[in-house]
C-alpha cells in the first residue's frame, strides 16, 4: 500500500469527521461511490487531480495544505492557562481573549444583519469578514478582528473561524447544512443579538459598507471579486494574507483616499 495514499487518505478521513460528513454524505459530494470513498481513506485507492479539487473545495482548504501531509495549522484559543503543544510542524495562531470576543460579536452583527439571506453561508460569510477586516485596515491603519486569514483556490479564508465558531454553537449561534442551488452549504443563524457597546461606529459602519455592496453575492461570485483584490493577489497559495499589502490596492478596491503626502 502507498504510504502516501495512506496518510493522505487519514487526513481525509479526519476532515470528513469534523465536517461531521458520513461516507455517504462526501460521496455525494463527490458524485462517487461510497466503496471509493472507504478505499480513499484507507489508502487503498489513488486519488485523480480533480478529486483532490474537490475534496479542497468541500472542505475549504487549499490544495497545498490538503497534500501536505507533515504540516497542519493549529489555532489556539488563548486562555488563562497555556494550553500544551503537539510536537509537530505547524503554524500557530494565537488568537487574545480581546479578539476573540471582537470576533464573536461582529460575527453576530452580521448574522444578525444578513445571516438570513438564502445566499450566506460559511464561504461567504468568509469573504465578508475578510472585506471588513482589511477595509477597516486600510481606512484606520488599526485592526477591527485582527484575525488570520490565508490565501486559498476559493480566496481568503479566516484560520480562526471553525475553532472559535464550536464555542460559539448553541449558545450564540446554530450551525445548518443545507443547500444552495445544489451546491453543500453550512450556515450559521445568530441565538441572540450583537452587544453593540463592544463595537465602535466606525467599526460598524464599516461593517454595514461591506455587507451594503457584497452581502448579496454568491459564493462564487465574492470569492472572483475576492481574486482581484492586491493583498490576495500577492500572497502564495496557502501562505498567510499580509495587512499591510492592503494599502497597494487598486482604486477599484481602495477605500481609503489617498493624499498627495499619502503618496510621497
Amino acid at each position: 500500500m502507498d504510504a502516501f495514499c495512506k496518510k493522505l487518505g487519514l487526513k481525509i478521513k479526519n476532515l470528513r469527521e469534523k465536517e461531521k460528513l458520513s461516507q455517504e454524505d462526501l460521496a455525494n459530494l463527490l458524485k462517487i461511490s461510497r466503496v471509493s470513498i472507504s478505499q480513499i481513506e484507507n489508502g487503498g485507492r489513488k486519488i485523480t487531480a480533480e478529486e483532490i479539487a474537490k475534496f479542497s473545495e468541500i472542505f475549504n482548504i487549499s490544495t497545498d495544505i490538503l497534500l501536505n501531509l507533515r504540516e497542519d495549522i493549529k489555532v489556539i484559543l488563548e486562555k488563562r492557562k497555556k494550553e500544551s503543544s503537539e510536537k509537530k510542524e505547524e503554524i500557530r495562531i494565537n488568537v487574545p481573549q480581546k479578539n476573540l470576543e471582537k470576533f464573536k460579536e461582529v460575527l453576530i452583527y452580521i448574522l444578525n444583519k444578513v445571516g438570513s439571506k438564502p445566499n450566506i453561508g460559511q464561504t461567504v460569510l468568509y469573504k465578508l469578514l475578510y472585506f471588513i477586516d482589511f477595509n477597516f485596515y486600510e481606512k484606520y491603519e488599526e485592526q477591527l478582528i485582527g484575525i488570520t486569514y490565508i490565501k486559498n483556490n476559493y480566496g481568503p479564508t479566516p484560520l480562526e473561524f471553525k475553532k472559535i465558531i464550536k464555542q460559539m454553537e448553541g449558545r450564540d449561534l446554530r450551525k445548518i447544512k443545507d443547500k444552495y442551488f445544489q451546491y453543500p452549504q453550512t450556515k450559521y443563524l445568530p441565538l441572540r443579538e450583537p452587544s453593540l457597546t463592544k463595537l465602535r461606529a466606525n467599526e460598524t459602519k464599516t461593517i454595514d459598507e461591506v455587507l451594503d455592496k457584497l452581502s448579496d453575492m454568491s459564493a462564487s461570485q465574492i470569492s472572483d471579486y475576492s481574486h482581484n483584490d492586491v493583498p490576495w493577489i500577492t500572497t502564495e497559495n496557502g501562505k498567510i494574507i499580509d495587512y499591510e499589502s492592503v494599502f497597494y490596492r487598486t482604486s477599484a478596491y481602495s477605500v481609503r483616499s489617498y493624499s498627495e503626502e499619502d503618496i510621497q
